[in-house]
């Protein structure tokens, strides 16, 4: 769970007529029945699939990079340490317009999260504006897999060592990723 916490941006894959349909959207789980809890836009052509009883699966993606033997205090070949999170499950949709309001109003609290900068209030005319081209579903979680590799089978040292690595290279390539493309 700690994951669609903290990593909520998911590909949700549908499909129709044998294609898969790949749309990137934050879900926000709701902890006190397992929900995934998103919203689309209509024109979306995914969004026609994300009807009562459809079966999606979702994948979240946490932190990953390449780790060099050399961050070893061992003698290793060179692996790739990863987080990632596979779900399936059944998709209702939710017509209400007020549950889709709140719905918006409290995924905007929990992405503002911990400052909390920006309030989004539930008479805001851009909402108002935009929430009839917007579709609220619910996603019922019928499987979930964890896919883990963190060097969890190496010396305690070696672990620590990979794990700062993972922290490291993380936001080494960020900010080099981000000065290449935003030039």
């Amino acid at each position: 769970m700690e994951v669609i916490k903290n990593y909520p941006l998911a590909t949700l894959v549908s499909v129709k007529d044998n294609e898969p349909l790949i749309t990137h959207l934050p879900l926000i789980i709701r902890e006190e029945d397992q929900k995934l809890i998103g919203h689309i836009d209509i024109y979306n052509p995914q969004a026609e699939l994300l009807k009562n009883g459809n079966a999606v699966t979702v994948l979240f993606y946490g932190p990953q990079c390449y780790i060099s033997p050399a961050v070893y205090t061992t003698s290793q070949l060179p692996t790739y340490n990863y987080i990632r999170v596979h779900l399936k499950g059944t998709v209702e949709a939710i017509e209400s317009v007020d549950a889709l309001r709140d719905s918006l109003i409290s995924m905007t609290e929990f992405l503002e999260q911990p400052d909390q900068k920006f309030v989004l209030e539930r008479d805001n005319p851009k909402m108002a504006h935009y929430i009839n081209y917007i579709k609220m579903f619910e996603i019922s979680i019928t499987h979930w897999e964890g896919k883990f590799k963190l060097s969890q089978d190496k010396k305690p040292q070696d672990m620590e060592n990979a794990k700062q690595e993972l922290i490291r290279s993380s936001q080494e390539s960020i900010q080099k990723f981000l000065d290449k493309i935003l030039r």
